[in-house]
């Protein structure tokens, strides 16, 4: 949402389902977009923006943002997932003021849908990026920073009471950008044609299943074998910096599509419920390469060839935008 060249939500709600693509997150709740996804059977990812943490810390504030923002909509909109924040961090200068509002907003907010009956339907939980994670290499020694354990302990405990996925935005983008001496452009774009590395038994041939596999050993390490991960963003610029060109970007978001049905080397078999950042190029945000994320262009016309049919389909995602969501029959 971050332009000022962009379709209307109607006529994103529209281009979803021209595209059979069948969910989707928006990173607020903005009102024309709830509005527009009314009775269009599209599920929704809704986030609870930053900046409104630690209003919700308040149990009273969280039960209003809820009636508000989702029970007004239900069930005409279908809500799957609240996110309670998003890549908040306690060691990142940006966010490490806000990271304590965290878990009693989450908590909160889950209370909230609990006494409306809907925790079934609408799981609460919160997205985190991965510099939470300390170790990554290889992914079976995978840890959290041992200075955000405060932090994250108590949010993935309750992950489990509640028997909720852990979000996660993981972009092997940003791992070989800031690291193309040690890591290889076909591992981080899946198309290498054998493992690159070898963790025990296990071969990994691309970098998105040895960053996903690296947090569920962390989750392990910090006792929490239950809890599944979502990966709510992930996504490759087609311009504005190393590495971010067009043919890039389509071979990343064409071969994650087909990846994502089949589970990693940890956790094989699994389909794993994957969101495409972004539905399109916001030619407002910076720095440069943040504008070139998009897989529509503001036209509505597809970037790349991307396959969300009846087999795999794709949701898409926004900062205020939307993500885009891939899955495979499950």
């Amino acid at each position: 949402m971050l332009g000022n060249n962009l379709p209307s939500a109607p006529e994103v709600i529209q281009l979803f389902r021209s595209h059979n693509i069948k969910r989707m997150r928006i990173y607020d709740p903005n009102p024309a977009a709830l509005q527009a996804l009314r009775g269009s059977n599209i599920e929704l990812m809704i986030g609870v923006p930053n900046s409104d943490l630690q209003s919700l810390s308040n149990p009273s504030n969280a039960q209003s943002w809820v009636q508000r923002n989702v029970l007004s909509y239900w069930p005409s909109v279908r809500f799957r997932y609240i996110a309670v924040g998003n890549e908040v961090s306690p060691v990142n200068p940006g966010t490490a003021s806000i990271a304590q509002y965290v878990l009693p907003a989450l908590v909160n907010v889950f209370n909230a849908i609990r006494s409306a009956g809907l925790q079934d339907q609408i799981k609460v939980s919160t997205a985190i990026d991965m510099t939470l994670i300390g170790n990554s290499y290889p992914p079976s020694a995978g840890a959290f920073r041992g200075d955000v354990r405060k932090y994250i302990d108590p949010i993935i405990g309750h992950l489990t009471y509640a028997k909720t996925p852990l979000f996660a935005n993981i972009y092997t983008y940003f791992s070989y950008a800031g690291n193309p001496r040690d890591i290889s452009l076909p591992y981080a774009l899946f198309t290498s044609p054998s493992p690159v590395i070898w963790d025990g038994s296990r071969g990994y041939q691309n970098l998105f299943d040895a960053m996903l596999d690296a947090l569920y050993s962390a989750l392990e390490r910090a006792g929490q074998y239950s809890v599944d991960v979502v990966v709510s963003e992930s996504g490759w610029p087609s311009d504005g910096a190393f590495a971010a060109t067009f043919d890039n970007a389509r071979t990343y978001y064409s071969n994650l599509i087909k990846h994502v049905k089949g589970g990693t080397p940890k956790r094989p078999g699994r389909a794993i419920e994957t969101y495409l950042f972004a539905m399109f190029d916001e030619n407002q945000k910076q720095p440069e390469l943040e504008k070139h994320f998009g897989v529509f262009f503001p036209n509505k016309q597809a970037k790349y060839p991307l396959n969300f049919g009846t087999k795999r389909i794709s949701d898409i995602s926004s900062e205020n935008n939307t993500t885009v969501f891939l899955k495979s029959d499950m």
